[in-house]
């Protein structure tokens, strides 16, 4: 008896799961529950568990394969009757030990998706036909994912873009003199990005139709903001969501950016953990950027980056030239929910709350210390 293995719902907007590596090969023993798969969808990487414990009979779909909900991805034995021996064939195994080959990486061109000596000598010749002035890179299903999500966007949405110019020397001057003092309460270090999402959730308040999505042929307006960080992985971005951002204090803003920034490098975000943003901030700045076109994410209205700060003189209001910090705002926006003037009123409200900053500016809205 055997017991299928099918890609489950993973999120709510979620309709595929691409294969990104099996966690076990066809003969292996599995428990209930053991990881026995790895699936990433648009928006998160999630291992699937095995139904049953028994033995794995064949895999139904190949790493890189994109699968729909629903369909199937193995099949798990409950007897040993039915377990595939041996799985790879000496010859294969030996071919394939000779060219440095991982067979898991293989889709099988024989009965059940076994890996054929054919299928070994097939990736060799190919191998050995690519240029050596070139490197073929081979897209992970990320970066797929993301070129045609990014893709679709791009062509579908119109976009406008715009920035504001903010002068944050007296943050700066604030985050100097109380970020030791803030590592040392909350254990993590203090950024200039908690700041910027205060003000950003502050400035949609103010501003409320930024945070909104073109659905249809309707605009939707959330009463809710649902902050977006985008964080950086070597094989593309996401986007882990901050719920209810703006009923939390500086200090709960930095210490859940900090986590999710965790979470995401470390492959543990939920499907609900990247689901339901009304509002992206990108900090492209961490990287030495100084003026960027980033993407909104896709069923939102805009993106907020944040660019890197620098010193340079400034002509003053008196006429006078003083070393001042000075950061760039850039703000992506689809052009069917608003337009320039609502943008540039956006970021004003983001620049006027950054350069209210001073540096005896207490940080607020911090648990008070004699109950911490």
């Amino acid at each position: 008896m055997s017991a299928p293995v099918r890609m489950p719902q993973l999120g709510e907007s979620a309709i595929e799961g691409t294969i990104l590596r099996w966690l076990k090969q066809p003969g292996d023993s599995v428990a209930r529950d053991e990881p026995l798969v790895e699936v990433m969808t648009d928006k998160v990487t999630v291992e699937i568990p095995s139904p049953v414990a028994g033995v794995l009979v064949r895999q139904w779909a190949a790493v890189g394969e994109t699968v729909p909900v629903g369909a199937p991805l193995a099949e798990i034995s409950h007897g040993p009757a039915e377990t595939p021996t041996p799985w790879y064939s000496p010859a294969v195994r030996k071919l394939a030990r000779e060219h440095g080959i991982d067979l898991r990486t293989l889709r099988g061109s024989g009965a059940g998706g076994r890996v054929t000596r054919q299928d070994v000598l097939a990736l060799v010749a190919h191998q050995a036909a690519t240029s050596t002035d070139e490197e073929v890179v081979p897209l992970s299903p990320l970066r797929r994912q993301l070129a045609e999500r990014l893709s679709r966007l791009v062509r579908e949405v119109p976009l406008a873009w715009t920035l504001q110019e903010v002068d944050v020397t007296g943050l700066v001057a604030l985050r100097e003199a109380t970020k030791a003092a803030f590592r040392e309460r909350f254990g993590i270090p203090l950024t200039y990005l908690p700041f910027v999402l205060r003000a950003a959730c502050e400035a949609l308040a103010e501003v409320p139709i930024v945070n909104s999505r073109w659905e249809g042929d309707r605009i939707v307006r959330s009463r809710r903001v649902h902050l977006g960080v985008a964080v950086a992985l070597e094989e593309g971005l996401i986007v882990p969501v901050i719920r209810d951002a703006d009923q939390l204090t500086l200090a709960e803003l930095a210490q859940a950016a900090f986590q999710r920034a965790e979470q995401a490098r470390a492959g543990t975000l939920r499907p609900e953990d990247v689901s339901g943003g009304t509002f992206t901030v990108n900090n492209t700045g961490a990287f030495g950027s100084l003026l960027s076109f980033p993407l909104p994410t896709p069923g939102q209205a805009a993106i907020l980056t944040l660019e890197a700060i620098t010193r340079r003189p400034v002509v003053l209001a008196d006429g006078s030239i003083a070393p001042r910090a000075r950061v760039n705002l850039c703000l992506t926006f689809d052009h069917r929910i608003f337009d320039g003037a609502t943008a540039g009123q956006f970021l004003d409200a983001v620049r006027r709350r950054l350069e209210a900053y001073r540096p005896t500016t207490p940080l607020g809205g911090e648990p008070d210390a004699s109950t911490s």
